[in-house]
């Protein structure tokens, strides 16, 4: 991990979750290990954010949503806008997220539209950046990364932010960076980060488990994870946040 920044693990649960499996899983999770140096957060769907927001709450936990749309209100059907996710409990909203990249076709232009409308409504957003196995056998990783944090330049510095790299490969494929990807990549992304005047905590993501946990929140400019798969059940969720608690220590 980077310096005394808190570590975060995030979840995103995606498009799976309901209401009485997901309060089951509140009432299974245990005590953070270390909440002072480990920040815990999930993001479950739409439809659980108000149901949710109390009991996570009462654990510690902060919520956060997996999108939004950048106007506050009016006939965008489907959409939800940032001043609800604000009206159900969230601090945190996800943004350029690669499946939201990928298959919805969110690019810098509207993730700009995004970001600046999360900010406006006092969300933090976890802005996620990563490259695809073609752009990382092609050597084209770092000019992949600096291509999608320039929708960043000219933003509020103080704004807070959190960056999640994400290599597409890796996400939801059992394949994970290693150590040595990891660190050279979370050190690139810092760099660019500073020559932009931020400083903010980057999280590492794709495929992340109890079993690599520990092994990747040491690496050097680790600040937390964004989990997916391994965030839907209780006790590999607690796993990974002592994982990190343990590399905290």
């Amino acid at each position: 991990m980077s310096g005394s920044t808190r570590c975060l693990i995030a979840g995103n649960w995606k498009m799976n979750g309901m209401l009485q499996e997901s309060l089951s899983f509140v009432n299974d999770m245990r005590e953070n290990p270390a909440p002072e140096a480990v920040e815990v957060a999930l993001m479950p769907p739409y439809t659980l954010l108000h149901a949710l927001s109390k009991p996570f709450e009462d654990k510690g936990i902060r919520i956060g949503s997996q999108s939004m749309y950048f106007e506050t209100s009016g006939a965008f059907t489907g959409s939800i806008s940032p001043l609800m996710l604000r009206d159900a409990g969230c601090h945190y909203v996800i943004l350029g997220h690669s499946e939201r990249r990928d298959i919805m076709g969110e690019g810098n232009v509207i993730l700009r539209k995004k970001l600046d409308a999360a900010w406006h409504a006092g969300l933090e957003p976890m802005f996620c950046i990563g490259e695809h196995l073609e752009e990382r056998e092609a050597g084209t990783t770092n000019d992949v990364l600096k291509e999608q944090l320039s929708v960043l330049e000219g933003t509020d510095v103080n704004a807070p932010l959190t960056v999640a790299y994400e290599p597409v490969w890796a996400i939801g494929t059992g394949k994970t960076a290693t150590p040595e990807q990891v660190s050279a990549t979370h050190a690139f992304v810092h760099q660019e980060l500073a020559r932009l005047g931020r400083q903010c905590r980057v999280l590492y993501g794709g495929s992340v488990n109890p079993g690599n946990a520990e092994s990747l929140m040491a690496c050097e400019g680790v600040d937390g994870a964004l989990v997916g798969g391994a965030s839907l059940k209780a006790d590999t969720f607690m796993e990974i946040i002592a994982a990190a608690a343990r590399v905290a220590a």
